[in-house]
C-alpha cells in the first residue's frame, strides 16, 4: 500500500525533487540524470515519484520554468532597485553567472536539451516557451529608464553576443567572470545613454 504524505511533506517533496532537478541536469544533463536517483536523494521511492509528477519530463519541464521564472523575478527586483543601464548591467552579470551553474537555460541546441524537448507534449513545450519570452522581456522589454544609445537591434545583439560567451568560457585563457565583467562594465555606456 502507497504510503499517503500529508500536503505539506508533498510541497518539501516537491522542492527537494526540483531541486535534485537542477543540481543534476547543469552537472550531468538531461539524458544522464535518472528519476531514481532523485528519489534516493529527495527521500521517496520510485513509485511515490509518479504521484508527483506523471513523467521524468513534466518534472524538467517544471523545473526550467521555475528556474526561468526566479531569474526573471531577481531580474526585475535588480531594475525596480536600481532603474538605470547600471543596474541592466547587474542583471546581465547575474544572469551570465546563471547561464553558467545551469548551462541547460541557454544550451537549447545541445543533443541533450533537443532529446528533452523532442520527449515533450504540446502543452509543455507552449509552458517552456511562454517562460522563455517571459525571461526574454528583461532584455527586450522597453523600460523607459533605459534609452539606447545605439540602434535597438544592435543594442540587443550586442547583449544576446554578451550572454553567447558562456558557450567559449571553457576556452577563456583568463578569469570568465572578470572578463564578463570588464565588457558589459565598457559597452554599458556605448549601449544605453
Amino acid at each position: 500500500m502507497a504510503r499517503s504524505f500529508s500536503e505539506h511533506e508533498k510541497e518539501n517533496i516537491r522542492i527537494r525533487l526540483r531541486e535534485e532537478c537542477t543540481k543534476s541536469w547543469a552537472k550531468h544533463g538531461y539524458k544522464k540524470t535518472s528519476v531514481n536517483e532523485l528519489c534516493a536523494k529527495s527521500g521517496i521511492s520510485k513509485g511515490a515519484f509518479y504521484l508527483f509528477y506523471d513523467s521524468k519530463e513534466s518534472l524538467f519541464c517544471e523545473t526550467l520554468c521555475l528556474v526561468q521564472d526566479n531569474l526573471y523575478i531577481l531580474a526585475n527586483e535588480i531594475m525596480e532597485k536600481t532603474p538605470n543601464k547600471y543596474g541592466f548591467a547587474k542583471v546581465l552579470k547575474i544572469v551570465y553567472r546563471e547561464y553558467c551553474k545551469n548551462s541547460f537555460i541557454c544550451d537549447t541546441r545541445s543533443v541533450d536539451f533537443i532529446a528533452f524537448i523532442n520527449k515533450l507534449s504540446k502543452e509543455q513545450e507552449a509552458a517552456i516557451a511562454k517562460y522563455s519570452q517571459k525571461a526574454g522581456q528583461i532584455f527586450l522589454a522597453d523600460k523607459p529608464y533605459l534609452k539606447f544609445a545605439i540602434n535597438k537591434e544592435k543594442a540587443i545583439s550586442v547583449i544576446t553576443g554578451l550572454l553567447a560567451l558562456v558557450s567559449s568560457k571553457d576556452a577563456m585563457c583568463y578569469d570568465q567572470f572578470e572578463v564578463f565583467d570588464f565588457m558589459v562594465e565598457n559597452l554599458i555606456d556605448k549601449i544605453f545613454e
